[in-house]
Parts: C-alpha cells; sequence; structure tokens
C-alpha cells in the first residue's frame, strides 16, 4: 500500500474540524491503508460491563483531507482489501438488537478466533471469512456525526455486507476535501446485523480514491461487480424505501436516460427491496441510546439491466 493510518488516528465523529491524518490528490490509484481498533470489544470481555471502559465505541481513522473535493461532488472509494487479524469478538450489549429480550441484561461476550481455516464462531462452526467496512462516511457541513447512530447522508456506520473488496462506495461531499474516515471492521455479518453487533474484527482496510465532480448525492451508494445498490434512508421505514427507490429512478432516467415508464416497469421487475444496518436514520433517544429511529434500507439494481438488449438473460 502507498499509505497507511495505524489505528492512533482513531475518532468517534466525523467532522471537518478534527485534523486531516493525511492529504491526497484523488485519482492517482494509490492506496491507503485504515488500521482499525477492536480495543473496546477486548475491554467488553475482560470486565462485562460498560462503566469500565476506557475507551470508546467504534472509532473510524482518519480523517483524509481529498484535494479539489468541493461540495456537490462524491468521493468513490473502491475497497481493494480487508486483512484480517488473528481474532473477533461476538458481544451482546444489553439493551441492543432483536435478540435483547432473550439474551437477557448480563453481557455475553466470545473471543473468536481467525485462522487460514476460518472464523471459529463455535467450535462445532468454523465459517470462511466475509470481511467488510461497517463504518464509512465523509463529514457533514456543519458538528459532527456519529460514529454509532444514526447512518447519516454522508455514510456512517450503515452495517451492508456490500461494502466489501471489490466494491466502490460513492459518499457525498460536504465540505471542501471531503474528510473521509473508515472503522468497524467485521470478519463476517449476517445481512442486517439485527442481533446489532456483528464479528467484529480489527483489521486493515485497503482502498483507493477517486473524486467524480458534480455527482450530488442525497445519500451513499455502492457499486458492486454485478449491482448498483441504492441506500434509503427514513423514518418510517417506508420513506426510506420511498427515497432509495426514487433514487434508483432518477439514476436511470437522468443519468441513463431511460424512459420513464421503461424504468418503472424494470424497477418493478427486479429492483429488489430490503433492510440495511440497524442503526436508524434518526438521533436516537438519549434515554434508549441503542434503540434505532427511522430505517436505513437497501434498493438493489442488476447492472445487467443497463447494457441488456433483445433475448432475457
Amino acid at each position: 500500500m502507498d499509505h497507511f493510518l495505524d489505528k492512533t488516528h482513531g475518532r468517534f465523529g466525523f467532522a471537518a474540524t478534527e485534523s486531516p491524518a493525511l492529504k491526497i490528490a484523488p485519482g492517482t490509484g494509490e492506496t491507503i491503508g485504515f488500521e482499525t481498533s477492536d480495543e473496546v470489544y477486548a475491554q467488553l470481555h475482560e470486565f462485562r460491563d460498560m462503566d469500565k471502559l476506557t475507551v470508546g465505541i467504534n472509532p473510524v481513522t482518519g480523517p483524509v483531507y481529498v484535494e479539489g473535493a468541493m461540495p456537490g461532488d462524491a468521493l468513490a472509494v473502491t475497497i481493494h482489501e480487508i486483512r484480517l487479524k488473528d481474532r473477533g469478538w461476538s458481544v451482546s450489549l444489553p439493551g441492543s438488537g432483536a435478540l435483547q429480550h432473550v439474551m437477557g441484561e448480563e453481557m455475553f461476550t466470545r473471543r473468536i478466533p481467525i485462522d487460514d481455516d476460518g472464523v471459529h464462531v463455535t467450535e462445532r462452526h468454523t465459517f470462511a471469512p466475509r470481511p467488510m467496512i461497517g463504518c464509512i462516511g465523509t463529514a457533514p457541513a456543519e458538528g459532527s456525526n456519529s460514529t454509532i447512530m444514526p447512518s447519516t447522508p454522508q455514510g456512517g456506520n450503515m452495517d451492508l455486507v456490500q461494502c466489501r473488496p471489490g466494491s466502490t462506495v460513492y459518499l457525498p461531499v460536504m465540505v471542501e476535501g471531503a474528510y473521509l474516515s473508515i472503522g468497524d471492521i467485521h470478519a463476517i455479518m449476517a445481512e442486517g446485523e439485527s442481533s446489532f453487533v456483528a464479528i467484529e474484527a480489527e483489521g486493515i482496510a485497503v482502498v483507493s480514491v477517486d473524486l467524480v465532480k458534480d455527482m450530488t448525492l442525497r445519500a451513499p451508494r455502492v457499486e458492486t461487480e454485478d449491482e448498483w445498490i441504492f441506500v434509503g434512508l427514513g423514518d418510517p421505514v417506508q420513506e426510506s424505501i420511498t427515497r432509495g427507490y426514487e433514487d434508483m429512478f432518477s439514476f436511470l432516467v437522468s443519468d441513463h436516460g431511460w424512459d420513464r415508464g421503461d424504468a418503472y416497469a424494470v424497477m418493478s421487475a427486479v429492483a429488489d427491496s430490503q433492510l440495511g444496518g440497524p442503526t436508524g436514520s434518526a438521533e436516537p433517544d438519549p434515554l434508549h441510546p441503542f434503540t434505532a429511529v427511522g430505517a436505513v434500507t437497501i434498493h438493489r439494481l442488476p447492472k445487467a439491466v443497463l447494457t441488456q438488449t433483445g433475448s432475457p438473460a
């Protein structure tokens, strides 16, 4: 890799008031390694008590100042690889996730070995790693965005399995320089992260950054090998679905010149919608900080429809 930011550059917010850890020119192909930290999970495993933590939850490494990035542009962050270390963690935080009522008030933690054989989730269950980035984003126009919840139009803790090696994540630029930060690597995660915590892992995300001028986004997008994925944010969930679907429609009609009726019919046929990560789209109640308000949804468009002619695929 061409640049390396170690985990001492961890921060607990996305903000343009942070001093850049690195300044880069976009579009050079140079790669940046973002090392993330699992210290909070190690401490939870040791103490099993949130009040004994000496570190914050979910730091992001950065920020990276991207030269030439201005409000109204977008970053295109290509994920080349994610290097895992030798362990991950499974943790049940009381009061969080879809299993909070059955897991109870006692904190559950487990150290998960990771080696050449895979991710050893139990003594009987070893899975091939599917590393991904849980938290990636740029700075808002004002103030600071959380690295925990909610997800925001600039990204954040979206917890999308599609943010994996081979994908490109498109993020709106709201301030000069963009201020890109990355954190929260997972060794493997079930889609939706309904338990609120995946197999959390320390690692290094290796990415390159391009700049797309005048690409105004109201929410992130992810380009995989075979799909375009549009993130919807809204409260209630139907608003999130509407916004994601509207962005896909605009992508087809405005960006690709499709007939409105063709876009409508194709989306009705093959554009799948599903819940994204569990972090919500609006600020949570301070008395219930791990209870999501609103929804993150994803809307998946097969790339094949952009080039398909004639006979069915």
